[in-house]
């Protein structure tokens, strides 16, 4: 019903939704023709599921570009770092420093037994224990969002890493918002595939909201990747619509 309506809009009233768009809206929906309309539309409600590998694991796009953003022999803290696979890799292909900090104990095991070094400690209590500039990179994915004081971790990463790499679900992603306006309900992708009740997220931000803390707080965004249709390609400026989810590789200024 709702499609059948747009294609009926007469002329009038879509130039004043093109006008809406270009005053009120994301600089990505400048341009916006009425067959992606449409098509977005049509595609409300589609919710997915979680994607995962043939184990079952959820998958993580994000390793295979800091596998090739790193270069050999870094110093690498990853935050969060589970059973440790990122860094076992990155300590055998790049002969990287690698030191992971997780809390869950059975994953802090996992670790210990692949021969990874990793501190058992909780990432939300700050990185006080680490030097000014002790890493080449500090890496923390998909954790984000999940922090109760997000800004405060990001900083201390700065400081510890002489780069950092954040990635996080973008919440600006067109699916996300057309299912909460048009459904009126939390949102599900194959990315976020949790309900209102059991989700982690709990500073849900998206690609504009992370540039615009980035300028504001002085920080180099070195390079930007995103995971678009299944794909990884490097970020664009109409990502905030159009991405599922960012990498971003940042340093002080």
């Amino acid at each position: 019903m709702l499609s059948q309506n747009i294609k009926e809009m007469n002329s009038e009233k879509f130039a004043a939704l093109t006008k809406l768009i270009e005053e009120r809206m994301d600089p990505a929906l400048l341009g916006f023709g009425s067959d992606q309309i449409l098509n977005f539309f049509s595609s409300v409600g589609s919710s997915s599921k979680p994607v995962t590998d043939d184990k079952g694991y959820p998958l993580r796009w994000q390793d295979k570009v800091i596998e090739q953003e790193i270069p050999v022999g870094s110093s690498v803290l990853d935050l969060g770092c589970g059973k440790g696979e990122l860094l076992a890799r990155l300590m055998d292909m790049k002969q990287v420093y690698g030191q992971g900090i997780e809390l869950d104990p059975k994953a802090v095991l996992e670790c210990v037994g692949s021969g990874v070094p990793v501190f058992q400690s909780d990432i939300a209590d700050g990185l006080s224990g680490f030097a000014d500039n002790s890493f080449d990179y500090v890496v923390l994915e998909e954790t984000l969002q999940t922090l109760k004081e997000p800004v405060r971790v990001l900083r201390d990463m700065l400081r510890v890493g002489r780069s950092a790499i954040v990635s996080f679900p973008n919440f600006g992603f067109w699916q996300v918002r057309l299912d909460l306006a048009i459904r009126g309900r939390m949102p599900q992708t194959g990315w976020l595939p949790y309900q209102w009740h059991d989700t982690p997220n709990i500073h849900c931000l998206s690609i504009q909201d992370f540039l615009t803390w980035a300028r504001e707080e002085s920080v180099t965004i070195v390079e930007g990747f995103v995971l678009n249709d299944g794909m990884t390609r490097k970020m664009q400026i109409t990502d905030n619509l159009y991405a599922e989810e960012a990498l971003v590789i940042i340093q002080k200024a």
